[in-house]
């Protein structure tokens, strides 16, 4: 299998290497491995998985004997992911990074399944995304995402949109990762990639953050690790509104755990779209 191109201009890079994903990824490995076992991955399948992370989804699969390609834009996620493949004696998964809206190196129809769980959303240029998704996926293979949905009431959404009314203005012709959470133009991207409306199929569906830690601990997981929120609340630090916003999110998560005062547990809603190439 080619190597992928590295990727050089994409944003995205400094803010998911700016904190450390791997501490709020330590929530999600339960859902991750719920997920994974949906996807129907027999031994030797040929997965992809976009904006892995450290293997969130990625190790799951080749525990069950998939061969797993893990991309991310990140270099630190790509290096915790591939740590963590070596310490399970992993061999049948490989970690390279990557920008999920240009696939250079990856050959055509290279793949059965193709799976992004929050992960490509948050990649700029989303036709693209769309485009290389479809490209790198055979005649028969699926692409599974997960996308967070703007507007929603559970936790993800909500730290989002909290999130952005704190920090900096977006620049021109930024497009909110959370429209891949709008049905309509999941739809309208795919089809634009060749997909036929009746091969896409939209659902919601639940993924649960766990920590053997309160509510207060697990925002503060947020606050010092991951991206959007730590560059929220630098914003509201030099606005003088720091203390605003880790109230706001505070009750937020003191409201939506529902794990008593000394754990949590927090779903939160988001969109799964299956798309079939046929």
């Amino acid at each position: 299998m080619a190597t992928i191109a590295p990727p050089t201009t994409n944003p995205n890079k400094a803010l998911w290497e700016k904190g450390d994903f791997t501490r709020l990824a330590a929530t999600m490995r339960e859902s991750g491995d719920e997920l994974v076992e949906t996807l129907g991955i027999t031994p030797g399948m040929k997965v992809l998985d976009l904006g892995c992370g450290d293997g969130t989804t990625a190790l799951p699969a080749a525990r069950r004997g998939a061969d797993v390609l893990g991309v991310d834009i990140a270099a630190n996620l790509v290096a915790a992911g591939t740590a963590r493949a070596s310490e399970e004696g992993l061999a049948n998964l490989r970690f390279e990074e990557g920008d999920a809206s240009n696939l250079a190196g990856i050959a055509d129809a290279s793949f059965d399944l193709v799976v992004s769980i929050f992960g490509a959303m948050f990649a700029p240029r989303p036709f693209d995304v769309a485009r290389e998704m479809v490209r790198v996926t055979r005649p028969g293979g699926r692409i599974v995402m997960g996308n967070w949905i703007a507007g929603d009431p559970t936790l993800v959404a909500q730290v989002l949109r909290i999130s952005a009314a704190y920090a900096p203005k977006p620049p021109e012709g930024f497009i909110s990762p959370v429209t891949w959470g709008d049905e309509a133009q999941v739809r309208e991207r795919f089809q634009s990639a060749g997909i036929a409306d009746g091969d896409i199929a939209c659902e919601r569906a639940t993924y649960t953050f766990r920590a053997p830690v309160p509510p207060a601990e697990f925002l503060a997981v947020f606050r010092n690790f991951y991206g959007p929120t730590m560059n929220a609340f630098e914003a509201a630090e030099r606005d003088g509104k720091a203390e605003q916003l880790q109230a706001e999110l505070a009750e937020l998560f003191e409201a939506q755990n529902r794990a008593g005062p000394t754990a949590t547990e927090i779903p939160a809603t988001y969109l799964k779209v299956t798309v079939t190439r046929t």
